[in-house]
């Protein structure tokens, strides 16, 4: 059989346009995330200045508008440097890791009903491959600098990510025995059926263990221990300039967003509206299911701004502390009490 013979086969118009759409759907997610990230950067600006009694950026375009557009351009513009004693390999390809994990997990959101890149029914555990997957980069990047600060920063997250991903992935066990699935669309199906509406008040332990590790996964304040500037200059990515400095940035806000993503899926009931919520104020149901999500995204991503403007840095000991004696065991009581529950009734 020839190649040609191979690639029309019957249904050959069928898998071509299965294949079209995917690639579509897998643009338009990679334009509309990038946008995000872009005014996500001047939105925390923004944000945290008004809580310090500050304009923000005012200056590039009208109330400082263009100013995601100004810093895009000069990071790209901005020259490579790349230190002599670097592993180059590696150096090259780490922040390339972090940005592409991040941004493979999102594939299996449900932005809205069955509206995915990928309908899988193992999203959830692929959603904490993938983000655990993008803690290599930053490890790498430690390691490839050859710089002291690098090397530290890169062995603080790897740490981090150890004790974070545990309590994160338990927190999120309730949420599967309580929907009995690991598809993400169909937990917030199961949410949508569920008396309350959503799991964050059933699951109070568990989301309250999600956001805390959440924040520690993408190194966020007051977590932020692997680029701590008072101590390690800029941590894991001191050494990076230009575009890779820019990649490493858009990572940590595509993290941002997955991990909203994911809280407004497993816990606010994704795309969905509360039934009681539409019986009081009917005119609910009309609003797009999308709305509703994304504005559960916002509020999430609001949180962290609110939370670096807030909360002073902690210790790592403190850290580590709260990671292993705090989280883990809450996360597991709450998974005790869920089966309990389960059982009863």
């Amino acid at each position: 059989m020839s190649i040609l013979e191979a690639i029309f086969q019957p249904g050959w118009v069928d898998t071509a346009l299965k294949v079209g759409i995917i690639v579509v759907k897998i643009l338009v997610l990679i334009a509309v995330v990038m946008f995000h990230v872009a005014y996500a950067t001047y939105f925390e600006r923004k944000v945290i200045g008004r809580m310090q009694v500050r304009m923000g950026p005012m200056e590039v375009g009208p109330h400082g508008l263009l100013q995601p557009i100004a810093d895009m351009l000069k990071l790209f513009f901005k020259e490579d440097i790349i230190p002599e004693k670097a592993d180059k390999p590696i150096f090259y390809i780490a922040p390339i890791i972090s940005l592409a994990s991040a941004m493979s997990a999102l594939a299996v959101i449900p932005f809205y009903k069955d509206f995915m890149v990928a309908n899988i029914n193992i999203g959830l555990l692929f959603v904490l491959a993938m983000s655990s997957l993008a803690s290599y980069g930053i490890v790498l990047s430690g390691w490839a600098s050859n710089s002291k600060y690098a090397f530290l920063g890169g062995l603080r997250s790897s740490a981090q990510v150890i004790s974070y991903e545990i309590a994160l992935g338990l927190s999120l066990v309730g949420v599967m025995m309580m929907s009995g699935s690991l598809n993400l669309n169909e937990i917030v199906k199961a949410q949508a059926a569920y008396p309350t509406g959503f799991y964050a008040i059933p699951q109070i332990l568990g989301f309250f263990v999600f956001v805390v590790a959440a924040i520690a996964e993408t190194n966020r304040a007051p977590f932020d221990l692997p680029e701590a500037e008072s101590e390690l200059v800029a941590g894991y990515f001191v050494e990076y300039s230009g575009m890779r400095f820019a990649l490493f940035y858009a990572a940590e806000y595509i993290g941002m967003i997955l991990m909203g993503c994911i809280a407004s899926a497993c816990y606010l009931g994704g795309w969905t509206v509360p039934w009681y919520l539409i019986k009081i104020l009917p005119f609910l149901k009309y609003v797009p299911g999308i709305v509703w999500f994304v504005g559960k995204v916002y509020f999430i991503v609001f949180c962290y701004y609110w939370i670096r403007a807030t909360l002073p840095r902690y210790r790592y000991d403190q850290l580590m502390s709260i990671g292993w004696k705090l989280l883990i065991p809450l996360a597991l009581l709450n998974i005790l009490i869920t089966g309990i529950l389960k059982v009863i009734f």
